[in-house]
């Protein structure tokens, strides 16, 4: 089934026959680059990829004939509301801004549950991954990435005491990237690290099978530690002990991905720091790949804050080299994953890799200044792999809490994780294999008495369930009230009645977002933004983030809440655009119809800035399109705007009124209507009003010919100027 780009997916058939589905590709898959330099129109590219057949361009792409280069580097979009059936609403979104690898993530989902779950239910940690969660998603990825014209890697984790089942089930229906880390499990899971270690194996072994792309947990230590760059020597020995026992388990190293972190942000010194920390990662891990991610330990629930930290450490990411570029939001801030923070994060990541295209070839790192710290870090990561060593080995040094020591190595604090050779969460369950033990599977890790005139151990059994993917048993769900069927139930009946709501996460969900500034310190400002939400009738509101402007004189709000209604969507009125023509033909026809405006602001408004855009060429004025005007300034007398039109034989006059106190807008536009026909020139001018507060309604209800408010552009005017005057040409030659 095609998509149609104007037509929303349609969830009720990647819901059907999903028993029947298989994954058409397995493994990851990278972009395609293109040759350096490559030319698109007149800019010259040295590190993008294939373009998109279908998608939606960076905002400034319009100045630029739309063209929309995508990155050499693949783009992450995390999404996590917890039902698929609206994650892969939002992965279509995400795809057509850019996005080419979809991280699910689940509110606890499978690293905190112990054993494969099938069917949907919701109630437990968030949904936990599952075989008809995967199977539907990875259908839909399929018709989106043919929708968009590239491949779309599915991301999800390999973690907790169902490990290996996890391994397993992702091979069998075509996940492409995992997140897998033994010490992730022990550290901040509590799994017994003998059998982290063991399940490992097994899953690494696994993933490798079908070339599904590892990424490693290390950078979790630096998002729970108190003081993240004290863990800089720590992160690498993490990242060298999996990707060492990673290799050891079958992995190919391009399929070995360093999660890398920058460990801290500003108000420190962080460039100069988190460069040194890259610097260091890159060299130590030669021939891996590189997830660059954004600090999440210091995201709060401020936007604005996270996307600049996000701007610099991608900066960071192109002065050295990342082979995925991962989006964080500050959703967990505010605790609703939105839809549109997560484009935001693909946009900023998109916008920046492409904004830094080939700034290596400028921009050199001054490796003089940077060597001796570069060597420094280096040297205290092996200084601490070595006593782990020294000690007996990784079992050990986790029992005297090595990790997450929140000192910088060799300086310790005291307060690192412990962890038990002996002991957590399913201690004792690693056994030995009986001398006559026999899996009839491929890719089997570990001892397996194999007869010695069989090559394929599944032979055995007529094929195991990753060479025969009939043998897959498909469970559909299995409580009857609570999964997809019934949920998607009531979102068709919301379609079909022609309803709608706003939404940030589930279809229709009715959030909306407000934000507003008090006069008012923080406490009051919260109260009173509440108290705005009730007696708004707006439900479930909650603050979700202050900005204190200063103690005593404002605060800024956003806000969450719920709307109580729906909106019948053949009541809505939809609003008139104005027809728009080319730049071609608006300067073709000034040019055989020469134009002359007399522009300013009338009253007593000294405002100038908005009708100065309208004007001035820089701005992509009228005056770029040939259009001459003179500009009388601000505080213009209306008897002026009139005399000077007559004076120079103008057009049309461009009346900007933007101070609407007691409705002087209003009275003025009645007025220059007036006093055009006192002076006999109302038929030949054409009267145009302007401003923040005018709609062309207002304006033609109060004699002008047209209105421009919030929004409009110097193309804009010059298409109604340009149209205007053939009417008026035109109905001379009519007389």
């Amino acid at each position: 089934m095609n998509l149609n780009p104007n037509e929303k997916i349609d969830i009720g058939y990647i819901l059907r026959d999903l028993h029947k589905y298989r994954p058409r590709r397995k493994g990851w898959t990278w972009r395609k680059k293109l040759s350096s330099p490559y030319r698109i129109n007149d800019y010259e590219y040295y590190q993008i990829s294939e373009p998109l057949r279908n998608s939606i361009p960076l905002p400034a792409a319009k100045y630029f004939d739309n063209i929309d280069p995508q990155p050499d580097v693949i783009i992450t979009a995390e999404i996590a509301s917890g039902r698929f059936e609206d994650d892969i609403r939002r992965m279509r979104m995400a795809a057509w801004h850019g996005a080419d690898h979809i991280m699910v993530i689940r509110t606890l989902g499978q690293s905190h549950i112990d054993g494969l779950i099938e069917g949907t239910p919701e109630g437990v940690g968030g949904i936990p991954v599952t075989r008809k969660q995967i199977r539907a998603t990875r259908k839909a990825l399929d018709m989106i990435e043919d929708e968009v014209g590239r491949p779309i890697n599915f991301h999800s984790y390999v973690s907790g005491v169902a490990g290996p089942e996890m391994a397993v089930l992702f091979a069998e229906e075509g996940v492409n990237g995992a997140h897998q880390d033994p010490q992730y499990n022990i550290l901040y899971r509590g799994i017994n690290p003998i059998r982290s270690f063991v399940d490992a194996a097994v899953a690494k072994k696994i993933m490798s099978a079908v070339n599904i792309l590892q990424i490693d947990g290390a950078h979790n230590a630096n998002a729970s530690a108190r003081v993240a760059w004290k863990v800089m020597p720590e992160l690498l020995v993490q990242h060298a002990i999996n990707c060492a026992f990673s290799l050891k388990a079958g992995m190919k190293p391009e399929l070995i991905a360093l999660s890398t972190v920058p460990p801290i942000v500003a108000p420190t010194p962080e460039f100069r720091m988190n460069l040194v920390y890259a610097v260091t990662l890159r060299e130590l891990f030669k021939g891996f790949r590189f997830r660059a991610q954004m600090n999440t330990r210091y995201i709060e629930s401020d936007l604005f804050d996270a996307t600049r930290i996000h701007v610099l450490n991608t900066l960071i990411s192109r002065l050295t080299s990342a082979d995925l570029q991962s989006t964080i939001t500050p959703d967990e801030g505010r605790n609703v994953p939105w839809h549109i923070n997560s484009i935001r994060g693909v946009e900023t990541a998109k916008h920046t890799l492409i904004a830094l295209d080939g700034i290596k070839e400028l921009v050199k790192i001054n490796e003089e200044k940077i060597r001796k710290h570069v060597r420094e870090l280096k040297m205290r990561a092996i200084l601490f792999m070595e006593e782990i060593l020294e000690v007996g080995g990784y079992f050990e040094a986790l029992e005297r809490g090595f990790f997450v020591d929140n000192g910088y190595y060799p300086e310790r604090v005291g307060d690192g994780i412990v962890r038990k050779k002996n002991g957590e969460i399913a201690a004792g369950t690693v056994v030995p294999r009986d001398k006559d033990y026999l899996a009839p599977v491929c890719h089997h890790f570990g001892y397996n008495n194999i007869p010695e005139n069989i090559e394929k151990p599944c032979k055995l059994i007529d094929g195991c369930t990753l060479c025969n993917p009939n043998k897959i048993q498909y469970i559909d769900e299995l409580d009857p009230e609570d999964n997809v069927e019934k949920r998607y139930e009531k979102t068709l009946k919301m379609i079909e009645s022609g309803e709608v709501k706003p939404e940030v996460e589930w279809f229709g969900d009715g959030w909306i977002q407000l934000d507003m500034t008090f006069p008012l310190s923080e406490e009051l400002a919260e109260a009173a933004a509440l108290e705005i939400a009730r007696k708004l009738n707006l439900e479930e509101a909650q603050v979700i983030h202050k900005t204190i402007l200063h103690p005593a004189e404002g605060t800024y709000i956003e806000m969450k809440a719920k709307i109580p209604f729906s909106l019948k969507i053949n009541e809505l009125k939809i609003p008139e655009k104005p027809e728009v023509l080319s730049e071609e033909e608006i300067i073709k026809v000034v040019e055989e119809n020469p134009i002359t405006v007399v522009a300013g602001t009338v009253g007593n408004d000294e405002h100038s800035v908005g009708l100065r855009e309208i004007l001035d060429i820089k701005h992509g004025g009228i005056e770029k399109y040939g259009i001459k005007y003179i500009y009388l300034g601000t505080s213009v007398p209306l008897e002026k705007m009139i005399d000077a039109a007559i004076e120079t034989n103008a057009d049309a006059i461009l009346a900007s009124m933007i101070i609407t106190h007691n409705n002087v807008h209003i009275e003025n536009m009645k007025k220059l209507h007036q006093l055009a026909i006192e002076k006999g020139v109302r038929e030949k001018l054409i009267l145009v009003a302007g401003g923040t507060q005018i709609t062309n309604d207002l304006a033609k209800a109060n004699g002008m010919d047209a209105g421009f408010g919030r929004g409009t552009k110097g193309i804009h005017v010059a298409s109604f100027l340009v149209k205007k005057k053939l009417e008026i040409i035109k109905s001379r030659q009519a007389h």
